[in-house]
């Protein structure tokens, strides 16, 4: 009875485990892929192409005697160029030695200067480029909302009250214009009262005609974020939250207002889902999240958000167009965790903003149980967040490199091997310490 009743716990588990491994692994590819292959571009010759750490599984050499191999600890991966001391591209004086001097030009170390830089910075490059190509694969993939709002399919809802039809342009709501979005979207944040039915203006097959239908707006789940207290509540896309501790609900920004004053008190949910009610217990967390200012507020939420009572008829962008709004998240991105940053450092927003590598695992096991769009999201985001990370300038991650390159571009000298030694254990000693920080936080927290 005792393994039958773990069975959950250790699928759970597993789960967590080969998602976590899936991303990491698909992140980390990329971002030695980008150094190796700039490398060889550039003439400097990979020895060893390894994903993970440790043992090796299984490996294989290729015509240009790069060994390819996979290890045991699959939590990272390097490329070591001939010449290198080990995994950190730390340069090995001995073996430096022993090369024919035209040997040495195809080593890391004997490369000219913008070659060794290319090749350092082509990894968190590499990651960049990963998540602009995600992101604008899922904007191609979904398509944009076209204007003005038109009905693309009904979502499944309780009761048969609907009369709008896949296809119908929403001109009007209760006599209010809607000719965009946005106008929808402020209507359903401002109307007063809310009133569970309203009247539509639409065209429908080319004549504009009134129909009634539901609060634009409904507390329907759209997304469940990981690791909120829905997704541990065990909450859904789809959704429908009826009433919040017996208070009957019918729009969604009543939800937001009883979350935001219930100052984490537990919350009965009665929720409609596939045709049956079902009861849920949660309670709200204070996030932090950006104002949009370059700061940082902090908001009582359950961690979801809301939709449509039907899903917009869409259409497929420009690819140029698509590019850069897949261009422009991953600068979203990159200045949002800049900002996070440094408010943890001054002690403006708190530090368990900062995730381990088991809070990671847990958000890519509750972004896989969503779906593959969310999936494949997480892993264009963490990307992201990977290969910023890699340009700090710290001794022993790519940015450290680069800046030992810029300062020999401007003294014309490198660094002394004992600089480079002592500056090498300071850095990795500083990254073990981030490391083990922010893995007390995945506990503490």
């Amino acid at each position: 009875m005792e393994l039958i009743n773990s069975i959950p716990v250790m699928g759970g588990f597993l789960w967590t485990v080969l998602s976590f491994v899936v991303v990491l692994s698909v992140i980390i590819f990329i971002h030695e892929y980008g150094h190796y292959i700039v490398g060889r571009w550039c003439g400097i010759k990979a020895e060893v192409f390894s994903m993970g750490f440790g043992p090796v599984i299984f490996s294989r050499v290729d015509r240009r005697g790069t060994r390819w191999q996979i290890s045991l600890i699959p939590l990272g991966g390097y490329v070591r160029f001939l010449g290198d001391a080990d995994a950190s591209s730390r340069s090995d004086p001995a073996a430096l030695e022993s090369l024919p001097e035209e040997e040495r030009v195809h080593t890391l170390t004997g490369a000219p200067l913008y070659k060794r830089a290319l090749t350092v910075a082509a990894g968190p490059v590499a990651n960049f480029i990963l998540s602009i190509v995600i992101f604008t694969g899922l904007i191609l993939a979904t398509g944009m909302a076209t204007e003005p709002p038109t009905v693309g399919a009904l979502k499944s809802l309780p009761g048969s009250g609907v009369e709008l039809q896949q296809g119908d342009v929403i001109l009007a709501i209760d006599g209010v214009e809607t000719p965009d979005y946005e106008a929808l979207f402020d209507y359903a944040s401002k109307a007063d009262p809310i009133k569970p039915v309203l009247t539509y203006r639409v065209r429908r097959a080319g004549e504009v005609v009134e129909v009634k239908g539901p609060f634009p707006m409904l507390p329907l789940i759209e997304t469940v974020q990981p690791q909120s207290a829905a997704m541990a509540a065990g909450l859904k896309v789809g959704d429908l939250i009826l009433s919040v501790d017996g208070r009957k609900i019918t729009a969604f920004r009543e939800l937001q207002k009883i979350v935001a004053d219930s100052d984490g008190r537990p919350m009965q949910l009665k929720v409609w889902r596939d045709g049956e009610v079902m009861d849920f217990t949660l309670s709200a967390k204070v996030v932090d999240l950006p104002d949009g200012k370059g700061g940082f507020t902090k908001r009582t939420l359950i961690g979801i958000t809301g939709g449509l009572f039907f899903d917009p008829e869409t259409r497929m962008p420009n690819p140029l167009t698509a590019l850069k709004m897949g261009t422009a998240q991953v600068g979203d991105i990159v200045t949002s965790s800049l900002s996070g940053l440094t408010h943890m450092i001054s002690g403006a927003i708190s530090s368990c903003n900062l995730q381990g590598p088991v809070g990671i695992a847990k958000t890519s096991a509750d972004a896989a149980s969503q779906g593959f769009s969310s999936f494949i999201w997480f892993i264009g985001m963490l990307s992201t967040a990977i290969g910023l990370v890699n340009l700090f300038p710290i001794p022993v991650l790519d940015g450290g490199h680069l800046v030992f390159f810029a300062y020999e571009a401007v003294v014309r000298r490198r660094p002394s091997e004992t600089a480079m030694r002592i500056l090498m254990t300071a850095g990795l000693a500083l990254v073990l310490t981030l490391m083990a920080f922010s893995l007390a936080n995945d506990f503490i927290c």
